[in-house]
């Protein structure tokens, strides 16, 4: 009886969220975001970020693009950027180049271990992304993307000053 009694005393609930915060932006972006993260980590890859995702699917797209230009097409600051290409290559799933002319400019490749690896992360990435839009008609999925793209480009532009 005492154990059940000192059980239920440290039992801790959940206070419900202020009103305060169910409207304010960044909160509810936030909030989505962690739930995105912990279920892309179960779901699509535990080793693999959405960021290096990002890099793979860009660099396929571009192959031999600089990386300070990809930095900025996948919404990096060049430090996270360099140090994500620095796993990636690591880790065989891109190359860099130094270009001829300017030896500080580098250019990225997917490996064939790379193009193997993203192929497979997009197929899992594709079926994560239809498990959040799942109950929503085309028409309500594409307003809501068309919705975050243009809140997340006015929150860009604010960002940039």
């Amino acid at each position: 009886m005492l154990e059940t009694a000192s059980v239920a005393a440290n039992e801790t609930r959940q206070p419900p969220t202020a009103d305060s915060l169910l409207v304010a932006p960044g909160y509810l972006a936030r909030r989505m975001y962690q739930s995105y993260v912990a279920l892309w980590a179960r779901e699509v890859d535990p080793v693999m970020t959405g960021p290096q995702f990002a890099v793979l699917t860009a660099t396929q797209a571009c192959p031999g693009v600089d990386q300070r230009s990809l930095a900025i097409s996948v919404a990096l600051d060049t430090s996270t950027m360099t140090d994500i290409v620095r796993r990636l290559v690591q880790r065989g799933l891109i190359r860099r180049e130094r270009t001829v002319e300017d030896g500080r400019r580098r250019l990225l490749y997917l490996t064939e271990d790379g193009a193997a690896q993203l192929e497979e992360v997009t197929r899992r990435s594709r079926a994560l992304d239809e498990k959040l839009m799942s109950g929503f008609s085309d028409e309500e999925r594409k307003r809501i993307l068309q919705g975050l793209l243009e809140l997340g480009g006015h929150w860009e532009a604010l960002a940039a000053g």
